[in-house]
């Protein structure tokens, strides 16, 4: 019997964990990969406070040395359903089943599809979700960025550093990222724009030749060659397993009050799972502090 369960070993998540165990709770931390989710997959992190420049896997692996020394369990697996059974938890994984007092949600969202014709068949063949892990697969070639967001915009120009060119497609006639980033794309001279473009198709036989692309204002649909495409459209939440709860919004968003707790007594959510307006390493940070306390509290209130 654990005091809380913490699903997900983001930054929200070992947030949660460490504020939970310096207050004495036996916490496990279950997590389907390397802890730091998306943070791993972020070349440079230069608005998270201490530091001017650091990148995602090494701040992932700085917030997770503590947690071993403080007891914190981690465990692999993947969390199939939470059953909330009052004063206990039961929290189903792949791998079997741990029950809990209480249990924290910080799942965290992943990257949406395209949902178009190559995508799928070309992944990891030209297709990314992640300009960290694959950039330098794509040394002097011609690139597409999908996407006007801070991800996107950020990610193609850590591209310009290996490609030949970066094409950013956007939907849009302006992008949706700060203005910081915009200057930042604005002044390469690698990176050029495709307004009020959607692709329509990826194609490729073993790897990406070209894209058709869409003029959303014209109907007009043209193919340009890239040899690789990266997309940044918007996140969806990892919550699945916790459809039965009625703690999710229409989106499946998290719905929690200002102190992480769900409409259901002992389970909380925080960072980016959570229904909010702001998804950045910091706000995940404040989320998982929050709850760490509010987890204490709860025990020693219902106990």
């Amino acid at each position: 019997m654990y005091d809380t369960i913490i699903i997900g070993a983001g930054p929200a998540g070992m947030t949660a964990a460490l504020y939970a165990a310096r207050s004495n709770l036996k916490v496990a931390l279950i997590e389907r990969g390397i802890p730091g989710g998306q943070m791993n997959n972020t070349s440079d992190i230069e608005n998270y406070p201490g530091y001017v420049n650091i990148t995602g896997p090494d701040l992932s692996e700085k917030m997770f040395e503590p947690l071993e020394k403080l007891g914190v369990e981690h465990v692999f697996g993947f969390v199939e359903k939470i059953e909330d059974q009052g004063g206990v938890k039961k929290v189903k994984t792949d791998d079997g089943e741990f029950v809990a007092k209480t249990v924290i949600i910080a799942t965290g969202s992943n990257h949406r599809l395209l949902e178009v014709p190559g995508e799928h068949e070309l992944n990891s063949r030209g297709v990314s979700y992640c300009a960290v892990c694959d950039g330098a697969f794509f040394r002097d070639e011609d690139l597409l960025v999908v996407g006007g967001g801070d991800s996107a915009v950020e990610e193609a120009v850590f591209l310009t550093q290996f490609a030949k060119s970066v094409t950013i497609a956007h939907r849009r006639e302006e992008l949706r990222a700060q203005k910081v980033l915009q200057e930042r794309a604005f002044a390469n001279s690698k990176i050029q724009f495709a307004w009020n473009t959607i692709v329509e198709e990826i194609k490729g036989e073993n790897r990406v030749t070209s894209v058709v692309l869409k003029d959303v204002q014209t109907g007009q649909s043209r193919e340009e060659s890239f040899g690789g495409v990266f997309i940044y459209v918007g996140l969806d939440p990892v919550s699945a397993f916790a459809k039965d709860l009625g703690i999710l919004d229409e989106a499946g968003w998290v719905v929690t009050d200002e102190h992480m707790r769900t409409s259901v007594p002992g389970i909380f959510a925080v960072g980016d799972v959570r229904q909010k307006d702001l998804r950045q390493i910091t706000t995940a940070v404040g989320d998982g502090a929050i709850a760490g306390q509010e987890v204490y509290k709860y025990i020693t209130e219902t106990n």
